[in-house]
């Protein structure tokens, strides 16, 4: 089955980390670039970071220096470190690759909040 299944959002503190992951299935996850995305309550989902299939990354603005996008191709995973949480990156975080499929997870919900 063709998928993009991800996990690891939750509830954290100003200030704190989580680690996102999206697993990929079906697909040949190794030649394909994949991003992460996010959908705040009440806005557009916007960019935040993507990485190339040879390893290249880039990020929006408001998360460089804090969030750091990584993939592991044997284990068909992109993953997005985030650090120094601010209550703003309170989103639904969607992972997004495939190429022309383009494909989409369901989403995690990470709210960050004292």
């Amino acid at each position: 089955q063709v998928q993009l299944v991800e996990s690891g959002g939750g509830l954290v503190q100003p200030g704190g980390s989580l680690r996102l992951s999206c697993v990929a299935s079906g697909i040949m996850f190794r030649i394909y670039a994949m991003g992460w995305y996010r959908q705040a309550p009440g806005k557009q989902r916007e960019f935040v970071a993507y990485i190339t299939s040879a390893g290249s990354t880039n990020y929006t603005d408001s998360v460089k220096g804090r969030f750091t996008i990584s993939r592991d191709n044997a284990k068909n995973t992109v993953y997005l470190q985030m650090n120094s949480l601010k209550p703003e990156d309170t989103a639904v975080y969607y992972c997004n690759g495939g190429g022309a499929m383009n494909l989409w997870g369901k989403g995690t919900l990470v709210t960050v909040s004292s």
